[in-house]
């Protein structure tokens, strides 16, 4: 079970979906890194699992990050020049993505049963690393959902994130002037205690390999 202390658990594995020429495609677990963080103890990650696995590996890997917290797809690049490429269309927004996450009711419910969510964000730099509506100041966000099911407490809800800012899914949801319902298990936007990880896990992902023309879609079922 992941922990909510911040210290990668460095007994999680990393799953290989899809392997391309250039590129690998990676159902992340809660509790890891995307990549390296700061320190010896945050060194386990990711891009350092997929380095082992893939020896000849080379250059940045990096594409895409998910939050340590968030489960699911990952792409990562195994040459410089598909991790040009590849950063190129997730910062573009020329890649579908689709999240699953369950959301805290305990106090409001979602108002309706789809829409979206066009709120600016920008970085609390009095608290780090919380991120905070801000319409003078804050960069767009929009992040569109659907309801996919209403229990007492909870709901279930499919987002697709039209922009890609840190942290924009998680404060769509907690801020009272778009979900008003945190993810359950959310330590800093929500109550840690609701659930035993956040509930957030990247489930869909579609985009064309920019260097072959292959239509890539991978899915990847939430454990939740």
């Amino acid at each position: 079970m992941p922990s909510h202390s911040g210290i990668p658990d460095p007994s999680l594995t990393l799953r290989i979906l899809l392997e391309r020429p250039g590129f690998i495609v990676a159902s992340k677990p809660s509790g890891m890194l995307s990549v390296p963080g700061i320190g010896p103890a945050k060194q386990v990650c990711a891009i350092s699992l997929v380095r082992d696995a893939f020896p000849r590996s080379t250059g940045p890997m990096m594409v895409h990050r998910l939050d340590m917290e968030t489960s699911g797809l990952l792409v990562v690049a195994t040459t410089p020049e598909h991790q040009v490429a590849l950063s190129s269309l997730f910062e573009h927004r020329l890649v579908h993505k689709a999240y699953t996450a369950l959301l805290d009711c305990t106090h409001r419910e979602p108002l309706h049963d789809e829409g979206t969510i066009t709120l600016p964000m920008r970085l609390d730099v009095d608290n780090r690393p919380y991120q905070i509506i801000d319409h003078a100041q804050g960069r767009p966000a929009c992040t569109r959902y659907r309801v996919l099911s209403r229990e007492t407490d909870r709901a279930r809800v499919r987002f697709e994130p039209q922009t890609g800012r840190t942290h924009q899914l998680r404060l769509h949801a907690a801020a009272p002037a778009g979900l008003g319902c945190p993810i359950q298990g959310d330590m800093l936007y929500g109550e840690a205690a609701s659930a035993p990880r956040l509930m957030l896990h990247a489930h869909e992902l579609s985009f064309r390999d920019p260097l072959s023309g292959e239509t890539i879609t991978c899915l990847d079922p939430p454990p939740f």
